[in-house]
C-alpha cells in the first residue's frame, strides 16, 4: 500500500498517537478520560481529520467479534452467579500440601479457566482469593499473584475465546476452534510447566516457609462468604424464589378470579423454589458445556455465544437487568473506537511501509525469519498493546505467509496469537489481565501492591523463555 497524502499521514499519526497515549497510559494528567473514551476520540479524530469517511469508520466495526465478546461476558456473569468461583477456590484450598503445591494449582486453574472464559474473567474471579489464602498462610503474595497473571495469559493463548486478540485472529484467519486449540495446545502446556518451574526457581526460598496448613485452610473456608465476589446481592437472587408480590401480580394478570393466597399460588412458588435450588445451577453448566462443544463442532462462534447467553437469561426466569448490568460495555465501546482508529492509521500507509522494510527478514519458512517476526510482535505488543498490534499486523503477516503456502499462512496466524498473548507477561502494562490482578489486589480487604518492578523482574525471563519454547513447538507442530 502506498503512503497517503502527507497531510493525511500527519493527521492520521496524530489521531493514532492520541489513542495510543490514552490506551497505554489511561490516567495521563492532561486528559484523564481513560481507554474507552480515548479509543472513541481516536476514531473521531480520524473522521474529523478526513483520513476516513463516517461510513468507512462504521464499516470497520466487526460485529461478529463484538457479538462473541458480549455473549461470552454474559455467560461468564451467569457462571459467577452459579458460584463457579467458589468451586475453583475450593479446588485451590482442598488438601493443599504447602506453598509449592498451592502455586502449581494456581497456575493450572488460572490457565484452564482463562482458556475457557477469558483471562480477564479468570483474574477478576481469583485474585482476591489467591491474595487472602497467601496472607493466611503467612506467605508473600507476589509469587502467587504473578502465577495467577502469567498463567492466565499463557492459558488464554490456547483458544479463540481466551483473549480479545485471539478473537480477532480466529475471525480473520477462519481457523476453527478445534484447529486453533490443537495448534497451540502443546505450546501452552509446555509453556505453563516452564512458567511454573521458573516461579519455583526464582521464589524457592519464599515458597519454603513452613505453614500451619489446617489452620490456614480453615480460615479461608470460614471467610469464603466474605471474600468472594460471587456473593453479590445479584447472586443471592438465585437462592430464593420470586417474592410473593411478584407471584400475586402474575396470578392476578392470568386470572383475576384467583386469589393470590390459593393453593395454586403456593404450588407455583414451590415449583419455582425447587427449580432454583435443584436445577438452575446444573442448567448453567450444561448450557456452558454445550456452547464449548458447539465451538469445537465449528458452529458460528458469535451466534453460539449469543444463543448460550439468551438461553441462560431465559432459564434464569428472572429480571435479566442485574446480570446485563455486569457486562463490560466499556470494553465493547473500546473495541468499536479501536477498530476505527487502527483502520484509519492503516490508511495512512505507515504500517504497510514499515512492514515492507521488515518483511524480507520475517519470512516464517526459516528459524531466523520466525525469530524476527516474534521480536516485532513482542515489541509492538508491549508498546501499543496486543490487540492493536494484531489489528495492525494481521493482513501483512497473513499475506506474506500465504505467498509461501496455505500451511505457512496458518502457522503465521498461530504465531501471531501465541506471541502477542504471551507478550502480555513481559511487564505489568503488557495486558489487561495483569492490570486487573494489580488493581484487584490493591483494593482487596487484605490489600497488596504488586509493583511494576516486581512484575518485570519475573516477567522478562518468563516471557522470553516461554515464547521461544512455544515457537519451537509451533514450528515443528504445523
Amino acid at each position: 500500500m502506498d503512503m497517503a497524502f502527507p497531510v493525511d499521514v500527519v493527521l492520521g499519526s496524530i489521531a493514532f498517537a492520541v489513542f495510543w497515549v490514552l490506551a497505554v497510559f489511561p490516567t495521563v494528567p492532561f486528559m484523564p478520560i481513560r481507554r474507552t473514551a480515548g479509543s472513541l476520540l481516536g476514531g473521531l479524530l480520524m473522521v474529523l481529520f478526513g483520513v476516513m469517511t463516517p461510513d468507512q469508520a462504521y464499516s470497520t466495526i466487526d460485529l461478529p467479534i463484538l457479538g462473541l465478546l458480549f455473549g461470552t461476558m454474559v455467560v461468564s456473569v451467569y457462571l459467577e452467579r452459579a458460584d463457579m468461583c467458589k468451586y475453583l477456590a475450593k479446588l485451590l484450598a482442598w488438601t493443599s500440601k504447602g506453598a509449592k503445591d498451592l502455586i502449581f494449582r494456581i497456575c493450572l486453574i488460572s490457565a484452564i479457566s482463562s482458556a475457557l472464559f477469558t483471562n480477564d474473567t479468570s483474574c477478576v474471579i481469583l485474585t482476591e482469593f489467591v491474595l487472602t489464602i497467601a496472607r493466611q498462610h503467612n506467605l508473600p503474595p507476589h509469587p502467587f499473584l504473578l502465577a495467577l497473571a502469567t498463567s492466565a495469559n499463557i492459558g488464554s493463548a490456547a483458544t479463540p475465546i481466551g483473549s480479545p486478540q485471539n478473537l480477532v485472529i480466529a475471525f480473520n484467519s477462519k481457523i476453527s476452534f478445534g484447529d486453533f486449540l490443537i495448534g497451540i495446545r502443546p505450546a501452552m502446556l509446555v509453556g505453563l510447566i516452564v512458567n511454573f518451574l521458573l516461579l519455583l526457581c526464582m521464589y524457592w526460598s519464599l515458597l519454603s516457609i513452613p505453614i500451619d496448613e489446617e489452620d490456614a485452610i480453615g480460615k479461608v473456608v470460614a471467610d469464603e462468604n466474605r471474600i468472594f465476589p460471587c456473593d453479590s446481592p445479584a447472586t443471592m437472587l438465585h437462592s430464593s424464589s420470586l417474592n410473593s408480590q411478584e407471584w400475586n401480580s402474575i396470578l392476578e394478570t392470568m386470572n383475576p378470579q384467583i386469589s393470590p393466597k390459593t393453593n395454586t399460588n403456593t404450588a407455583y412458588e414451590n415449583l419455582a423454589t425447587r427449580w432454583k435450588r435443584t436445577m438452575w445451577k446444573p442448567c448453567v453448566y450444561l448450557v456452558t458445556l454445550g456452547m464449548l462443544i458447539s465451538f469445537l463442532m465449528d458452529f458460528n462462534m458469535s451466534w453460539t455465544a449469543i444463543t448460550a447467553a439468551i438461553a441462560l437469561i431465559v432459564l434464569d426466569f428472572n429480571d435479566a437487568h442485574p446480570c446485563l448490568e455486569k457486562v463490560s460495555y466499556p470494553l465493547l465501546v473500546f473495541f468499536c473506537g479501536m477498530f476505527a482508529t487502527v483502520a484509519g492509521f492503516n490508511k495512512t500507509g505507515i504500517p504497510s511501509t514499515l512492514w515492507d522494510l521488515v518483511e524480507p527478514y520475517a519470512k516464517i519458512n526459516d528459524i531466523f525469519g520466525i525469530a524476527v517476526l516474534a521480536i516485532v510482535i513482542l515489541v509492538l505488543s508491549n508498546l501499543a498493546s496486543n490487540v492493536p498490534t494484531v489489528l495492525l499486523l494481521r493482513k501483512p503477516v497473513a499475506l506474506s505467509a500465504s505467498a509461501i503456502s496455505a500451511t505457512h499462512e496458518k502457522k503465521a496466524w498461530l504465531i501471531l496469537a501465541w506471541v502477542s498473548t504471551v507478550a502480555g507477561n513481559l511487564s505489568l502494562l503488557g495486558s489487561a489481565a495483569n492490570l486487573m490482578v494489580c488493581e484487584q489486589a490493591r483494593h482487596a480487604l487484605v490489600g497488596y501492591n504488586l509493583s511494576f518492578w516486581k512484575h518485570l523482574k519475573f516477567g522478562v525471563p518468563s516471557t522470553l523463555i516461554v515464547t521461544a519454547i512455544g515457537l519451537a513447538l509451533l514450528k515443528n507442530k504445523i
